[in-house]
């Protein structure tokens, strides 16, 4: 099942209105009522540090020529950000992993991935411009948008996912926003 944020917009309003609407978000996140993949009120909305045997396959549809798949991220460890473009806490987090990416992007990939049909992809290119993305942005599939692809289920935006240098889940936060601290931290226990 596929998440559905409560406020869609497409601008960005001043300092103040993304306070207020990142505050009702989380609270609405917290309480339990944003929750995706039909578990809202059971979701488990924080962070999981296990580290799944497998690795995953993905293969998602890059706004450019940069290829944002299991292949394309190998070799290095990944994180992956899944967002919706109307959501305060996406952009909050996607505003840390462009500060992360300037700093660390020879030794890490980065790849931005909206949960929104393929509709939105011009609100995703402006979404992309706006925050000053670097890195890849992608699109998700049908899948994925499902909770049927490899990440398994949504359990509130944003997810934030440390993939090891085999692609193989490291650390995931649901539903809220991963600090830079936390992202390195779990990079370091590689």
């Amino acid at each position: 099942m596929r998440c559905s944020p409560t406020k869609r917009t497409t601008s960005w309003g001043s300092g103040v209105t993304r306070t207020i609407e990142a505050v009702a978000l989380a609270l609405t996140v917290a309480a339990g009522a944003a929750g995706c993949g039909g578990k809202a009120a059971d979701a488990p909305v924080g962070t999981s540090s296990a580290a799944s045997g497998e690795r995953v396959a993905y293969e998602f549809e890059s706004l450019d020529d940069r290829a944002v798949t299991s292949e394309a991220m190998h070799g290095r460890p990944t994180v992956l950000t899944f967002v919706q473009l109307g959501s305060a806490l996406s952009q909050a987090q996607v505003e840390y992993i462009v500060a992360m990416a300037k700093n660390d992007a020879s030794q890490t990939n980065y790849a931005v991935v909206a949960l929104e049909p393929r509709s939105n992809r011009e609100l995703l290119e402006l979404y992309v411009k706006t925050l000053d993305v670097t890195f890849p942005a992608a699109l998700a599939d049908e899948a994925t948008l499902n909770g049927a692809g490899g990440f398994g289920e949504w359990h509130g935006v944003p997810t934030t996912i440390v993939l090891d240098r085999v692609g193989r889940v490291l650390w995931r936060a649901d539903g809220r926003v991963a600090t830079s601290t936390e992202l390195r931290n779990a990079m370091r226990s590689m």
